[in-house]
């Protein structure tokens, strides 16, 4: 599974790109005004950084104008993949743009059928939200479930995009059921990292090493 970071947090990223654990990352709007920064200069940077895609979202509602800051976005950088609502108009920008080249994220899916629609505009990853579905009571991860059962009939090379992740069982629930990609905030990869047991057993070590009175360096 791929791991992307959900932020736009340029300090949080290097931090964490610095693990080998990052393959990409993904903003929204709402990412970029809690930067409080220009939003083309947070993805430009951001480019430089990580070498795997880079999700950069138009803000238009509108295919023609979603076309013209589309062009925009992907001349900052190679690593660009354009974030595109699942609407009709953003499924036919998502179609003219894959046909061009240009890595294509169908973002703010809560439907299988919507999942279809994407992969047949021949985007490169779909992004259903199972944090804000579970929100509402339903089950996120049965909507994982169905499109990674759809995909796989179809042989469709869109990657499920697992987003709204909330913890980390969000992710193992979603590695489990073989989706390509979860997209977290850097809280809980960090979480991803911890055990209890792992802390005791450091702290044991740590006291026994210290009683031989040896040092490596």
């Amino acid at each position: 599974m791929k791991f992307f970071i959900d932020t736009a947090d340029v300090a949080e990223i290097k931090d964490l790109a610095e693990t080998g654990l990052v393959d990409g990352v993904t903003t929204n709007p709402s990412l970029i005004a809690k930067s409080g920064r220009k939003f083309l200069d947070v993805v430009k940077e951001i480019c430089a950084i990580v070498d795997g895609p880079v999700s950069a979202e138009v803000t238009a509602l509108d295919f023609e104008t979603m076309l013209r800051e589309a062009d925009v976005l992907r001349r900052l950088a190679d690593n660009v993949a354009i974030k595109v609502p699942l609407t009709r108009d953003g499924l036919k920008a998502c179609k003219r743009l894959s046909s061009e080249g240009t890595l294509v994220n169908v973002t703010l899916c809560f439907s299988a059928a919507q999942a279809l629609l994407a992969a047949k505009a021949g985007a490169a990853f779909i992004s259903p939200f199972v944090g804000r579905l579970d929100d509402i009571g339903s089950e996120g991860m049965e909507l994982i479930s169905d499109i990674c059962e759809i995909y796989a009939n179809y042989d469709f090379d869109t990657e499920v995009l697992v987003a709204s992740v909330r913890s980390p069982m969000h992710v193992l629930e979603a590695a489990r059921l073989g989706a390509d990609v979860a997209t977290v905030p850097p809280g809980v990869l960090r979480q991803m990292y911890g055990h209890p047991l792992t802390d005791k057993g450091l702290e044991a070590f740590a006291k026994d090493w210290a009683k031989t009175g040896q040092s490596i360096l």
